[in-house]
């Protein structure tokens, strides 16, 4: 099948288009027939080695962890898809080598729920990482409750617009720091737009003089310092992007696999809560160009890559 891979750490010129191996299906897997793959700072980070202390690589390595697609084929023990299942996922495995930038990926059953309906595969293929990572620093990390007020950190973002909406959804009020670019777009999202940058935490302070109840890290570093310093009382912290927040009393998420999560997430896009930006598409061969865009770090919603295979094969 064609993918794309890397054989050594390093930027987007050591991803390679050409043929891959097929991968192989366990009794817990489904053979997918992927339509399309988002792009995530992860992604390239684990391409320059910068999880090489918690995740090896077994070269050569197909990168990627968002999908969605089409079952082909059930592993021996799975009952919960058929062939012909739409699906998204977040197939993640506990190592880097069977990404989802390639025709077809065995995905884990614990790694997949069904697509929403009412969202293009491009649209679906942005949801499962992003969305996984909001709902669960949201709801499982800051317990955000109906009336607070919660700072969103990089709102107009993959992962930042789905935390907007997410929040608003849960009743909060959100502040979210985007470039004045994209203060319209974070607005129509549901949040109160402020300019990130020098005199962050005075913007902020003009919204929410008491104070937020909670903020969502994106960013880390500076942010996250002045972040802590924006809290009211019993305010609480979450990041996704520095560890250093535990010296700050709140909590480093790394998001999980989770099924349920996951299918919750599909309902939020079918009753019309969730709307998925995407930037831009490039074919699979383009990858590279996918990475470059999403590394540069501007990015409004998503950047994804399509896979359009029009053949008569029923598996890889």
């Amino acid at each position: 099948m064609k993918g794309i891979s890397y054989s050594r750490y390093g930027g987007p010129e050591v991803l390679e288009y050409g043929e891959v191996r097929d991968p192989k299906v366990g009794p817990d897997q489904v053979l997918v027939k992927v339509r399309a793959a988002a792009v995530n700072p992860v992604d390239w980070k684990c391409r320059e080695g910068y999880l090489d202390a918690i995740l090896d690589p077994v070269f050569p390595v197909i990168p990627g962890w968002d999908v969605s697609g089409t079952v082909v084929r059930p592993g021996a023990s799975v009952t919960e898809f058929s062939a012909g299942d739409e699906v998204i996922g977040y197939v993640r495995e506990d190592f880097l080598s069977r990404g989802t930038f390639a025709e077809y990926v065995a995905a884990p059953v614990r790694t997949l729920a069904r697509k929403p309906r009412n969202l293009s595969f491009e649209e679906a293929a942005g949801l499962p990482l992003a969305g996984l990572t909001a709902y669960q620093v949201l709801v499982g990390a800051l317990e955000i409750e109906r009336g607070e007020t919660v700072l969103v950190h990089a709102a107009a973002g993959g992962v930042g617009s789905l935390a907007v909406q997410i929040a608003t959804h849960l009743g909060a009020r959100v502040i979210g720091t985007a470039s004045e670019r994209n203060h319209d777009h974070v607005r129509g999202l549901g949040a109160e737009p402020v300019t990130y940058g020098e005199g962050l935490a005075e913007r902020v302070r003009e919204r929410a003089p008491d104070g937020v109840d909670a903020v969502f890290d994106t960013i880390g570093g500076d942010t996250l310092q002045t972040s802590a310093g924006l809290l009211a009382p019993e305010g609480r912290l979450a990041s996704i992007a520095d560890p250093e927040v535990v010296s700050h009393g709140g909590r480093y998420c790394f998001v999980r696999p989770d099924p349920e999560d996951l299918g919750k997430l599909a309902e939020l896009a079918e009753q019309g809560v969730l709307s998925v930006h995407v930037q831009e598409a490039f074919p699979l061969e383009r990858a590279a160009d996918a990475y470059r865009l999403n590394q540069e770090g501007r990015t409004r919603g998503k950047i994804v890559v399509t896979v359009d295979r029009e053949t008569e094969e029923d598996g890889a």
